[in-house]
């Protein structure tokens, strides 16, 4: 079958495609999914690069969000899935056994992928593959940290960094959904306008303008007696962004996490932390349960996951540098 094989850690030049590599079959317990779409994120590229403490088995393939049709199914399965489109959960969360497709089990980035029945979510019929392979690392990650985590609510004053990676764009559309004002931060006036296209009502270009004197213009300065800055800050930036960040978070104000995608190792000032009774609250993941509700609300209408291209599965390396030197708003896709 057709796949892309990550074979080493290092520069997209490890990225190897072959249209001769075996395919997989489905044991007791799983089953064997041809692939529609699967959709790119930072963590594959984290994957091919190596991560501190993460050993990965290589060569391995990558791809964690993955959509398309059972085809078979392994022995003593329910027959139930055979020809059912599914969204598959990309964590394995069955009792003792825990892995993630794309990274510790193979994954996407071929022509069919062997995951667990338990790993599979029927798709409502107005839902397309390409729309639910843009669902799980990205939307989950947001879904979670913005609403059950965050609780984000309607009238909130909303900061997102980071706003036209695919978590980014999922934070600001699922904000808009729940009535919040959204202020959304990237490079480059291209992705602004997009950005504005999406629903955010205000706008910073980081690189021109420090965010945290833009949030001050617009809300100005967060005080201790209450006022100014923002209800919720989102940052899974990292890197030297935290201080900042804190100063641009009104009293009572939330700090949301998921990931340091510039650096772990922060900075805080612990003065803004006790003196604005700031809450920072981390969200690892999702459940499940939160993939079956955006779901729901991809069929309802009520949201519409963005990609930005769709690729062949042979042009993986091009795809990888389209997220690394950042020139997409969402998601971009890889078809077999």
């Amino acid at each position: 079958m057709r796949a892309v094989l990550t074979t080493a850690h290092g520069g997209r030049d490890v990225l190897e495609y072959t249209t001769a590599h075996p395919e997989p079959a489905p044991g007791p317990g799983e089953v064997r999914v041809r692939v529609a779409a699967t959709a790119l994120n930072f963590h594959d590229i984290f994957t091919r690069r190596g991560m501190p403490g993460v050993n990965i088995r290589l060569p391995v393939i990558a791809g964690s969000d993955v959509a398309g049709t059972v085809e078979s199914v392994g022995e003593g399965g329910d027959c139930v899935w055979l020809g059912a489109r599914v969204l598959v959960d990309p964590v394995l969360r069955e009792g003792n056994r825990f892995g993630m497709i794309g990274e510790t089990l193979d994954g996407g980035r071929a022509e069919f992928v062997v995951v667990r029945a338990s790993m599979l979510i029927r798709l409502p019929d107005r839902v397309s593959f390409e729309a639910a392979a843009a669902l799980p690392l990205a939307y989950g990650t947001a879904y979670r940290m913005m609403i059950v985590r965050g609780g984000v609510s309607a009238g909130e004053r909303v900061l997102v960094l980071g706003a036209s990676g695919g978590v980014g764009v999922a934070c600001v559309q699922l904000a808009k959904m729940l009535g919040a004002e959204v202020v959304a931060c990237a490079s480059r006036e291209d992705k602004l306008e997009r950005l504005r296209a999406l629903g955010a009502d205000h706008v910073i270009d980081y690189v021109k303008t420090p965010f945290r004197e833009g949030v001050r213009a617009l809300y100005g300065k967060p005080r201790i007696t209450g006022g100014g800055g923002v209800n919720v800050a989102v940052n899974f930036t990292g890197g030297d962004t935290l201080v900042d960040t804190q100063k641009s978070v009104t009293l009572g104000g939330r700090i949301l996490c998921c990931g340091a995608t510039a650096g772990f190792n922060l900075q805080i000032d612990a003065r803004y932390w006790w003196t604005f009774e700031q809450t920072m609250i981390g969200s690892d993941g999702w459940l499940k349960d939160d993939l079956v509700t955006l779901l729901d609300l991809v069929a309802a209408g009520k949201l519409q996951p963005v990609i930005d291209k769709v690729l062949p599965l042979a042009e993986a390396a091009e795809a990888e540098r389209l997220l690394e030197d950042r020139e997409v708003v969402g998601h971009v896709l890889l078809v077999p």
